[in-house]
């Protein structure tokens, strides 16, 4: 069942657009983490959902209701989404469970001895029911947020929406709160969460939003996002990976020069002096003794495209060379100890032909 339609989203600034062209559906008991780059338009699509925004173009609907329309009482909307900033947003004048029982009092008509009561539970339930009579100023940032979950859930919404809710605290408190929203997961409660926590993002959710290019740039399960993104941009993010391109254009080019780009790569992304080294001698050895030896006999090689990446995330490198001429695979017709030097560097090797070679190197 649908309980956010969006349709052609687009969201323009004076100087930038971050929401170009949005369109995905939202299920009932869907828990959506949305991850990518900064900038990506991540939380202003959450603030689209409930209006904190006005969308240029396009609409959204909310469990039946097209919530962009004039007409559309958005105050009645919001009642059923609930909103979790990265800020917090209490009211420092109230004590805590003022802050939790005040929109259910004021907003529902809640009776209030009703209300207070729901509200302790609900402080229970986070943990915090011993806080009920201390202010804002007085919790840790951990706690704040507990609280702010607390509130949300005070009115009985049917969508929750998680505006980075760890990003503001220490991380020694990001575990207390991610422990109150997994537990929410557990009950059914819809939700979108915009996290920079990605193994939370693994491990809560049913479906990731990658955003990029103006909108959701890739959408699958944590599974397929987490493990074999179908996009190159995603699995650049996921693995967090740092690439260095070389091309090579003539067989007379800049080896010492190439070299130290190499090895300025590796010190600004902290590569161990191990795998650079592995990196250099397999660079050495295929592009130097090997391939550029046989694209001299044959100047259809031309160019040699070498990446090399780095994962930050597990510190393991990749290099992949890619030239031009004739099927050559130089670790069955090149030289012999170039060859044995390699295969004791590299954990995996592999060749492939397809108009041009293509040789994939992995270092752990």
């Amino acid at each position: 069942m649908s309980m956010i339609k969006i349709e052609h989203l687009r969201k323009e600034y004076p100087n930038v657009t971050p929401l170009e062209d949005v369109s995905v559906e939202i299920n009932k008991g869907d828990i959506i983490s949305v991850i990518g780059p900064s900038g990506t338009g991540k939380s202003t699509l959450l603030r689209c959902l409930n209006q904190l925004e006005e969308p240029t173009s396009g609409t959204v609907t909310v469990d039946g209701e097209v919530i962009t329309d004039p007409k559309c009482d958005i105050s009645v909307v919001r009642r059923k989404m609930g909103m979790v900033f990265q800020s917090f947003n209490l009211f420092a004048n109230l004590n805590i469970i003022d802050n939790v029982i005040s929109a259910p009092v004021n907003l529902l008509k809640t009776p209030k001895e009703q209300a207070y009561k729901e509200g302790m539970e609900l402080l229970k339930r986070v943990g915090l029911a011993e806080k009920a009579e201390n202010y804002p100023d007085e919790l840790s940032g951990g706690q704040k947020q507990r609280v702010a979950i607390a509130r949300a859930i005070a009115m009985h919404p049917e969508i929750i929406l998680f505006d980075e809710p760890t990003s503001a605290l220490d991380p020694t408190m990001v575990g207390e709160v991610l422990s109150v929203i997994r537990s929410l997961a557990k009950e059914g409660m819809t939700m979108m969460i915009v996290t920079h926590e990605m193994k939370f993002a693994r491990d809560v959710s049913n479906r990731v939003f990658y955003m990029d290019e103006g909108g959701i740039y890739e959408d699958g399960t944590p599974q397929q996002i987490f493990e074999n993104p179908a996009k190159e941009k995603t699995r650049i993010f996921i693995k967090r990976l740092k690439q260095l391109s070389l091309d090579i254009t003539s067989l007379d080019f800049d080896f010492i020069g190439f070299n130290s780009q190499i090895e300025q790569f590796g010190r600004e992304n902290l590569i161990s002096q191990k795998i650079l080294r592995n990196i250099e001698l397999a660079f050495e050895e295929l592009v130097m003794q090997n391939i550029i030896g046989e694209i001299e006999h044959n100047d259809e090689g031309l160019p040699v495209n070498v990446v090399i990446e780095h994962s930050e995330a597990d510190d393991t490198a990749a290099m992949t060379i890619s030239y031009g001429g004739a099927n050559y695979d130089p670790f069955t017709d090149g030289d012999e100890l170039s060859v044995m030097i390699v295969k004791k560097l590299a954990s995996e090797i592999k060749h492939t032909y397809s108009d041009r070679n293509t040789i994939c190197i992995r270092f752990a």
